[in-house]
């Protein structure tokens, strides 16, 4: 029965990398090696779903024995997108999981990409048993976010999309990771937008700690110390397997 599995397959789609792995439940690890793919150009649905069957064939999970968690890049509300956040506009309002579950021919869990970071830090790592509000944000193609409040995720919260006043581009378009990039931003001269940021979700939430998942928490040690809030920071435990961690914990759901 899926309710006693200890086993679980997560799937995290991004913007620029689908990635997929088997988990541990139990211990909320990686039981195997982790299967990237890059995300096809356009990142319309029937492209998604065909890199989707690829990482699963290669991890040799395409039947229904072990239970999948698929996560996106979107708003998502009774296995609806209602939202597109660097990828095809045709998510808008797409019905996202019975068109995975039809094309895979099986069963999923289908959730926001940064909530199930949030649920994978908070069942198993730096969330874990923090009373009040943790606000995780996740750092990489945009800015994906989740509210956990005393152990309770509350979904969809797209922080990442708050705009600045007058300058026409939110959040995401300023402070992302890509926006380093694409800037050829230094550490210093990112932290400067990242001040920006967690200093206004701070004044919005008042939160009691923030946690930073994505590509580039494995560089925390680059950023985190330039910041100043009142506010507890630190680097996810998982880094950038929350996705996958988180999507296999949900599979369940």
């Amino acid at each position: 029965m899926a309710s006693q599995a200890t086993r679980a397959v997560g799937v995290d789609i991004g913007g620029t990398g689908i990635k997929a792995g088997l988990v541990d439940l139990e211990r909320g690890q990686l039981i195997s090696d982790r299967i990237k793919v890059a995300t096809p150009e356009g990142a319309e649905p029937q492209d998604v779903l065909d890199a989707v069957t690829e990482v699963l064939s290669t991890l040799g999970v395409t039947g229904e024995s072990i239970p999948l968690g698929v996560a996106f890049p979107a708003i998502v509300k009774n296995g609806r997108t209602l939202s597109a956040a660097n990828v095809s506009e045709k998510w808008i309002d797409f019905e996202a999981e019975k068109f995975f579950e039809a094309g895979l021919g099986r069963d999923i869990h289908f959730a926001n990409d940064a909530d199930v970071a949030g649920v994978a830090e908070l069942r198993y790592g730096a969330a874990k048993d923090k009373p009040g509000l943790t606000i995780l944000t996740t750092l990489g193609t945009g800015i994906g976010s989740a509210l956990l409040y005393n152990g309770v995720l509350v979904p969809n919260s797209e922080l990442g999309h708050v705009q600045r006043a007058k300058h026409g581009k939110d959040a995401e378009a300023y402070a992302a990771y890509s926006a380093m990039e694409r800037e050829d931003l230094s550490w210093e001269k990112w932290a400067k937008r990242l001040q920006w940021y967690y200093s206004y979700i701070e004044f919005l939430f008042s939160p009691d700690l923030f946690v930073v998942g994505g590509g580039v928490s494995k560089h925390a040690d680059q950023f985190l110390h330039l910041l100043d809030l009142r506010t507890p920071i630190v680097p996810a435990v998982h880094r950038n397997n929350a996705g996958i961690i988180g999507a296999a914990a949900l599979a369940l759901a």
